[in-house]
């Protein structure tokens, strides 16, 4: 009776956060639409802030096909950051980024229960590793960017890439870190996009708007992941 009774429980449990995750994905198509309507981006800008935020839902939740979204979103916003003159994003959206997302995906395939990832957690060491790396990387790729004719935002644009890149990595790997890289990068690219939205810049409402959805949806995976790595534990 009381084993049947948790069944029960559980069942309820699955059917409430299917519910929820459907509710989720409407909200944010729904969303993404009105802004589409509200900057004029009815298109190209809409589409991107779509994938951009279901990218990052569905990861926060550790479901694998956040990468589609993904894929989608790092060719679309690979573009408009060509058409922004910010050429270091564009360049590693193509070339690193969409690469990244197949990767990724295959490696959660092989590590997932249930179609959710199998969360991991690093130590110290690596926290050093990681941010030392960050910095070095950022110094080195904005050193280049600086020198190609039109970039805009040289270390701005290179330090949003490196860390980012670093959050894939960490993602891609499961570690629930990753989140906490990109929450720190969310504050690099809100300044990227703000100062870009007030240039004028193409489809820098709709790129401020993905910013600014995955400063929320991140600050929920680094919670979610904790407690998905804590009932592991358990």
């Amino acid at each position: 009776m009381v084993v049947s009774k948790t069944l029960h429980t559980t069942n309820e449990f699955r059917k409430w956060e299917v519910m929820k995750n459907k509710i989720y994905t409407l909200a944010i198509i729904i969303f993404s639409v009105i802004c589409g309507i509200v900057s004029k981006d009815y298109f190209l800008g809409t589409i991107i802030l779509i994938c951009g935020l279901l990218n990052s839902y569905y990861a926060s939740i550790g479901k694998i096909y956040n990468y589609i979204f993904g894929a989608l979103y790092c060719l679309l916003s690979g573009y408009v950051c060509y058409l922004n003159g910010l050429y270091g994003i564009a360049i590693l959206s193509l070339v690193i980024y969409f690469p990244s997302q197949i990767q990724g995906y295959l490696s959660w395939k092989k590590n997932t229960n249930n179609n959710e990832v199998e969360v991991r957690g690093f130590n110290t060491k690596n926290s050093i590793i990681i941010t030392t790396s960050c910095i070095v990387g950022s110094i080195i790729l904005g050193f280049l960017l600086s020198k190609i004719p039109g970039q805009q935002l040289a270390f701005l644009d290179a330090s949003s890439n490196i860390i980012n890149l670093c959050g894939i990595i960490l993602m891609n790997l499961r570690f629930k870190e990753c989140w906490a890289v990109w929450l720190f990068n969310n504050s690099i690219d809100l300044s990227i996009w703000i100062i870009n939205f007030v240039k004028g810049s193409p489809n820098s409402t709709m790129m401020l708007l993905v910013s600014i959805g995955y400063l929320l949806i991140n600050v929920y995976g680094l919670i979610k992941w904790i407690k998905m790595a804590k009932n592991k534990e358990v």
